[in-house]
């Protein structure tokens, strides 16, 4: 007999590297606009996948 997962969660925690931390306020200026771009990537990325799940679930 076959199993079906109906629905699987998947758990992730980001934390900045322990570099970025130790070197001061000076060494992670330059890192910023970076970081914030990739963050902005990583959130329009996750907000399209829950939207396409909402939509498949709306349409069962």
């Amino acid at each position: 007999m076959p199993i079906e997962i109906r629905e699987l969660v998947i758990r992730a925690r980001v934390e900045e590297p322990a570099s970025g931390q130790s070197g001061g306020t000076g060494s992670s200026g330059g890192n910023a606009p970076q970081q914030q771009t990739d963050i902005q990537q990583i959130v329009a990325i996750c907000t399209e996948e829950v939207m396409k799940l909402l939509k498949k679930n709306k349409d069962r």
